[in-house]
This record gives C-alpha cells, structure tokens and sequence, in this order.
C-alpha cells in the first residue's frame, strides 16, 4: 500500500551537536556542555519536601492548577514585578515547552480563518515547530540591532492572518529586552493575541530590576501584563527561575477570554500538572532568597564566561537579560566558531542557526555549567592564551 508522505520531524537540533561533543570530549576533564539551557544548581530543600510529601498523588490534580497553584502565581507576579492581578486569569501548564508548541493548534480550532503565527527570527526553536505541528504558516518578524522584534516589518497581510503573535524578553538566545508596551498596542491593533514568553524575567540585568518592590511599566524586569491583560497573556516558569526543570511546571496569565478558552481545550486534552508538582510549586512561588542567590550565580558565570569568549569576539557583550552569551563569529560562520570552541576550549556551544536562518553568524553559550566546570575552561584558556583576556 502506497501511503502519502507527511510530516517528518527533523532531526533535534542539539543532537545536530554529537560531532563536536566528541572532539571537546578530548580535553583532560572531558566536554564542558554549555549548549543547552539545562540548570545545574539544586532546587531551594523545600520545594523538593513538599513534592515528596504532598499526599497527592491518588486523585487526578486540577487541569487549571489547584487553587493554591494559581493564587501563588499570581501572588509572586505581584510581589516580584508589581503586576496588578485585576482581570487576570492564571491557570497552570506541564512546563511552557508544551504550551508553545501546542497553542497555534489550538488557536486554529478557535479561528480557522487564520493560519499564521508570528515570532521573533531569532528566536526560541518551539515558536515556529509549533506552527509547522498544526500545520500553520510560521513567519519570522524581523530583529533590530539590539536584538529586538521590529513589529513594523510585520506586512499587512501576515497580520491579517496571524493567530499568535510570539514575544520572548529578556530574549534567548540574544538578551535582548522588547518594548512589551508597544507590542501590546500592535497586537491590540491588529487584534492579534499577543503571547509574551518571560521564563527569564527573573534574570534581567538592564535597566535595573523591579524587585520586591515592583516596577510596573519602567525599566528592568518588565512584564506585558505591566500594560493590562486585554489581548495578552503572559507565559512563565519555574524551570529556570528555581532550577525545576525536571518537574515540568508554568502557568499562563492574562486575557480571560484566552486563557479560559485555552484552560477548557487543555482540559480536555488531559494535560495536568502532577498533583505533588503542584504542591511543589506553591513552595518555590512563596520563597525568593533562592532565586537572588541564583541571580547572583549566573551573574557571575555570564561575566567569567564572557572574558573567556573575548578571545573569540572582542566585542562581545552581556546580555541584557537571560543566561545567554551570544558571541559573534569574526568570519560569520557559526558552526565554525563552534567547531573552533571545542577544539580549543573543551565546551559544547549552539550554532546561532539553531534559533533561526539571521543568527547563523553567531554562537550561543549558556552559563548553565558548575562552577568548577568554568574553572576548567579558564585553566584550558590560560594555557592557551596566556593572560590577554579581557576582565
């Protein structure tokens, strides 16, 4: 029986990465993996309590998130960010990877007239995969040079057709920190949900930072819930924020005509969070000592890594928030930089081609590794170049 051809996954992009693990596997003490976002540092002792004692595990967990889930979601947006929790509605996702790459979907079965989903052209890989899983049409909108998404490159006739449109600040893979105010009035212009991914709002380094005291609307850690939900929801984790990535939980918060309409299809898709997950988050949501130490960590990482990648690109940067170094190849070929990386360094970085066709000039360096795994690098660097980085 002859059957039609369909869809065929490619190849996972960090599996794209085997060849040059090896060779950086060579050095004494073995591949320094700075390629995936994963974290390495332990979650705060009680979140890891509260999932081993839940007593929750015999019943089926709320698909919208426990009472108690949601409260504490929006109870840390409000003490974290200032955000004002006034017609928002929150419910609760099996991590954000998922709720990326099944939204366009979903937004499909409630408009089929529009087919598209927009989203930066450097850009998280999951925003335009899940518009190719639901068969949609997946457009890039152009960046500028400060990494940011130019919605006035957005033609009319994408706009007309857009179902999402996908903004991601502080931006992986480049740090870049989006005017969330004026993609808010785009999207409600051209009556264009606006989904705002901000799992590293808690990393922002520019500009400030809204603490505990908030900052609604000004520089630092912003939020497009900062400029009311009508239109918008805003996405978050606890994968990066508390070093959770294993037990896979988010939420989204905003619009309530979105967010309802997308908690009842999920719903009937049976995607819950765990019971003991829940209870987990709860704790993690109520404890912010841990995520300021963490700031500090990755801080610090980002700045040693970057004097070690001075040798690469003089010109390279921090980032204005996230856990990213995106370093500039000096001959515009990412996947040689990488290459050179391994030979020379011992560490795993991702081609800037993995996060779209416009970053194929750039690699990625997540400052995700222990600590005592940089101090390799800096050993290995120091052989090599002797005392010429920059500090």
């Amino acid at each position: 029986m002859t059957v039609a051809a369909g869809f065929v996954p490619p190849l996972y992009p960090y599996d794209r990465l085997d060849e040059l693990r090896v060779i950086a596997g060579g050095f004494e003490g073995g591949c320094v993996d700075l390629s995936v976002g994963t974290p390495s540092d332990p979650p705060p002792p009680a979140v890891v309590e509260a999932l081993a004692g839940s007593d929750t595990e015999r019943g089926y967990p709320p698909s919208r998130g426990s009472v108690a889930y949601r409260e504490e979601a929006m109870g840390w947006l409000a003490r974290r960010f200032g955000v004002d929790s006034t017609g928002v509605e929150v419910a609760g996702c099996v991590g954000t990877k998922e709720f990326v790459a099944s939204l366009p979907h979903y937004l499909r079965l409630r408009d089929p007239s529009r087919d598209t989903v927009l989203y930066p052209a450097i850009s998280y890989p999951t925003y335009a995969m899940g518009a190719t899983l639901a068969n949609c049409r997946a457009v890039p909108v152009p960046v500028d040079s400060r990494w940011c998404m130019d919605t006035g490159a957005i033609a009319p006739e994408d706009a007309a057709r857009a179902l999402c449109l996908w903004v991601n600040t502080p931006g992986n893979p480049a740090g870049g920190l989006d005017d969330l105010a004026a993609i808010a009035r785009w999207g409600r212009a051209h009556r264009v949900p606006v989904f705002s991914d901000e799992c590293y709002i808690e990393f922002t380094w520019a500009g400030g930072r809204s603490g505990t005291s908030g900052n609604p609307g000004g520089g630092g850690a912003a939020s497009i819930l900062h400029h009311g939900p009508e239109g918008v929801v805003a996405v978050h984790s606890l994968s990066k924020r508390s070093n959770l990535a294993g037990i896979r939980a988010g939420f989204y918060a905003g619009d309530p005509g979105l967010v309802g309409y997308l908690s009842e299809v999920r719903r009937h898709a049976g995607m819950m969070i765990p019971g003991p997950v829940q209870v987990a988050a709860v704790a993690a949501f109520n404890d912010d000592a841990h995520v300021e130490a963490q700031r500090f960590v990755y801080r610090s990482r980002l700045d040693r890594l970057r004097a070690l990648f001075s040798a690469y690109d003089p010109d390279v940067s921090g980032p204005g928030g996230g856990l990213y170094l995106w370093v500039a190849s000096v001959d515009g070929d990412g996947w040689g930089l990488a290459r050179r990386v391994a030979g020379e360094m011992g560490a795993l970085v991702s081609p800037g081609e993995f996060y779209g066709p416009a970053g194929a000039g750039h690699v990625r360096v997540a400052a995700v590794a222990p600590d005592v795994r940089i101090n390799l690098l800096e050993q290995r660097m120091a052989a090599r170049y002797g005392d010429t980085l920059s500090r």
